[in-house]
This record gives C-alpha cells, structure tokens and sequence, in this order.
C-alpha cells in the first residue's frame, strides 16, 4: 500500500484505485438502465412515476452510509499516510458498527412516517399505491444499503479497489436477473422490483464482509476493536456529515425537482425518470473516478507530499472534465434513440430529449465540482465540503429553481439544475483556492 501511494506513477496509481470503482458504478448503471427499461415496458405511466417518486429515499440511504463511509476512509487515508495503522484499524471496526445501527433505525422512521415522506417525495393519487410498494420494501432492507457502503469505502484505502468493484458487480448482477422475474412472471410490481434491490445489495455486503476478512491487513470488523476515542470521532464526523449533506442534497433535489414537475403531469415525471437514468451514464462514471482516487488524495495530503497531492489533483481534472465534454456531446445526439428505448411515445420522447440535453449541458462543470468536493473530503477540509455539500442541489438549487420556475415555467424547471451546476462550480474554485495555495507552498518549502 505504501509503495502504491508513494512511488508508483500517478497516472498508473489513479486508474488502478479508480477504474474498479468506475466499473462497479457502471454495473449500477447498466442495472439502473435495465430497471427502468423493465418498469417501462409495463406501458404504465404511473407504475414509472411511483418509483421515480421513490428515488430520493435511496439517495438518502446512501447519504446516511456515507457518515461512516466516506468519513471514516478520508480520517483512515490521511492516518495511513502518517503511518498510524492501529488507529486505523479502530476507526474502522466503530464505523461499520455504527453505520449497522443507524441502519436499524432508519428503518423504524421511514415505516412509521411512511405517508408523510411519500407526500413530501412527490406521490400523487395516482402514483401514491406503485410508490408506497416499492418504498415499504425498500425500507426493510435499508440497514444492508445504509451498511454495506462503509466496507466498500473503507477497503480502497489499502488499494483493494477491484475487491470493492467485484461486490458490487456480483450483488448488480443478481438483481438485473431478479429483475424482470419478479416483475414480469410473479407480477409482483413495484415491491419485486425493490425485492430485487434489496436481494442484490444482501449478496454484494456479504461479499464486502468477505473480502474485508481475507485482504485487509488494517481495515476491521473485530468489534473488540470498535472503541476510539471522541477525537476521532469527531474527525470521523466532520467529513462524513458534509459527504452525508451531499447525498442528502440529492435527495432533496430529486424531491424538489418532482414536486415542481408533479404540477405538469405524470408525462412530465415519467420523462425526467428516464432522463436521470440516461444522466447517471455520465454521472456515475464521473463519480467512480472522483471518489476513486480519494484514498490517493487523502494519502498524499496526510504525509505532506505537495508535488504527488497536486500531480493527482491535475490529472484527476483532466479526466473528468475530458470524460464529460466527449460523453455529453454523444448522448445529446442519440437522446431522441435513448429515449424511445425506454418509452416509445411521442410526447415522453419529445419532453425526455429535451430534458436530457438540457441536463447534460453542464457536465464538465460538475466534473471539476466533484473533484473540488473529494478533495475538501480527503483533506479534512469540513467547512469547505460542507458549503459544497449545500451548494449544487441545496441552497443554489432551490434559488435557482424558484427564479427559473417562477419566470419560465416548465423550461425554468427544467434548466435550474444546470444554472446551480454553473453558479457552484464558481463557489468550489474560490474555496479551492482559500484552502490549498497556502499549504502548498509551505509543504513544497518543506520538502
């Protein structure tokens, strides 16, 4: 792990702790697409919205994960780089305990206030039923979603990227083949789709627990050594809360975005369901790699090793907006095609092409956005990832979608996401600039 973080090139570094985080988020992808695929060919526009509605509650779940998750393996990365690996090793048995219980909990709201949530998320009349199905399933496994994202987080900060990926790859591959079982010959619905889910995210942690055993020589599940100190709790605390805010952020986007289209009509819904979908091939993959070489980062800025922090900071840019700019420019062409594969009507082809252009046309500017939120991340920067955290589908969003919507209506609605994109990509450049110059310089000067 040493000789990884501290010698080996960063181009061959990067891509070997990135690309399996990258194709663990593209076999979400392909079942994500597949999914929606399924649910369409039922030809039921509600069916579609109702689960649709649902899609804020798992970005919530994963922004709960991400508490223990990602802060857990930003204080671990930075402690490995000053070698202090006994540390480590109690971080992270306290962080897969308690992310198992905070899953155990969420469980209890999210059934006891499932009707209000719904109602808040966006369910109608009409979609409310399709909703309430998936969403009770989904909350009765929430304590495996919530969970399984600590070990998958925490592993990659001893290289075992590809170990991560192959979980997630095993767990995608169950559920894209439960799938349309449960939906199209047990004609269970809403609830088997969620079933499914839930099924492949059982088998994916299993497997995380498994390879922690086996490769780790740091990272622990040993719950005699599940006990550190409030110090470090704190420090767990500080990046994990804003990485949680990010997610949470998502969520609340979604929700906002669904009530703000809800008014409009199921079309309208149904056709930004399928244009997420078509998004998160960008997105996902945008994410695999910024999260991906987090552990680099974070190993780099704990030993104080300025030239290798901002060589992988450079390159991490690079790939990302390069990535985004090809990817967009391709799938604005094909949106119309994308589209109809999903849903073959006129109008949800008409509305889907124009959302999906609409939303890919700032891409590059969350590229460097990402990589400005991982780096704040690893480095410990709480308040900088916190006002990220808030930023693109938070407080700029909401601004952005009431002026939008207020001035413009549908297209107003609909072009808020890419105005926040714009105006947070300013906000992460100025904080970028506050946090590192200084220590960069002194690092070099040390050095």
């Amino acid at each position: 792990m040493d000789e990884l973080f501290e010698k080996a090139p960063i181009k061959k570094v990067y891509f070997k702790i990135s690309l399996p985080v990258v194709m663990g988020m593209l076999a979400s992808m392909i079942f994500s697409l597949a999914d929606t695929f399924f649910v369409a060919q039922t030809g039921n526009t509600d069916l579609v919205a109702g689960i649709t509605v649902c899609t804020p509650m798992f970005m919530f779940m994963m922004a709960l994960g991400d508490i223990f998750g990602l802060g857990g393996s930003s204080v671990i990365s930075r402690l490995f780089g000053q070698k202090e690996h006994e540390r480590s090793a109690r971080i992270s048995s306290v962080c897969f305990y308690y992310s198992l219980v905070m899953g155990l909990i969420v469980t209890a709201l999210l059934l006891i206030f499932e009707k209000t949530i719904l109602h808040i998320l966006g369910a109608t009349s009409a979609t409310y039923p399709y909703a309430a199905a998936f969403y009770r399933v989904f909350a009765l496994g929430s304590p495996l979603v919530i969970a399984e994202l600590t070990p998958s987080n925490l592993i990659r900060t001893e290289g075992l990227a590809k170990q991560s990926m192959l979980a997630i790859v095993y767990g995608t591959a169950l559920a894209l083949i439960l799938d349309p079982i449960f939906l199209f010959v047990f004609k269970w619905g809403a609830a088997g789709v969620a079933l499914a889910n839930i099924l492949g995210y059982v088998l994916e942690f299993g497997f995380l627990i498994y390879y922690t055993h086996r490769d780790c020589k740091y990272i622990t599940m040993d719950i005699k050594k599940a006990r550190i100190s409030w110090k470090d709790l704190k420090e767990v605390l500080a990046i994990g809360i804003p990485g949680s805010v990010t997610n949470l952020m998502q969520s609340f986007g979604m929700a906002l975005l669904n009530n703000f289209l809800a008014k409009y009509g199921a079309d309208q819904v149904a056709a930004m369901g399928i244009t997420q979908k078509i998004y998160l091939i960008v997105m996902l993959v945008m994410i695999g790699f910024a999260f991906g070489a987090q552990p680099l980062i974070g190993y780099n800025y704990g030993a104080r090793n300025a030239k290798r922090f901002k060589e992988a900071l450079h390159f991490d840019l690079l790939v990302e907006i390069g990535y985004a700019v090809i990817l967009s420019v391709i799938l604005m062409i094909f949106a119309p095609y994308l589209v109809k594969i999903f849903m073959n009507k006129p109008e949800i082809v008409s509305l889907g092409t124009y959302m999906t252009r609409a939303c890919l046309s700032t891409t590059p500017f969350i590229g460097a956005i990402l990589v400005f939120t991982t780096v704040f991340q690893s480095a410990g920067k709480a308040w900088s990832a916190f006002i990220m955290a808030l930023s693109r589908q938070g407080a700029v969003y909401l601004g952005t979608m009431l002026l939008c919507s207020y001035f413009f209506g549908l297209h107003g609605v609909v072009w808020a996401q890419p105005a926040a994109d714009v105006i947070t990509f300013g906000i992460g450049l100025l904080l970028y600039q506050g946090e590192f110059r200084k220590w960069i310089k002194q690092a070099e000067l040390e050095n």
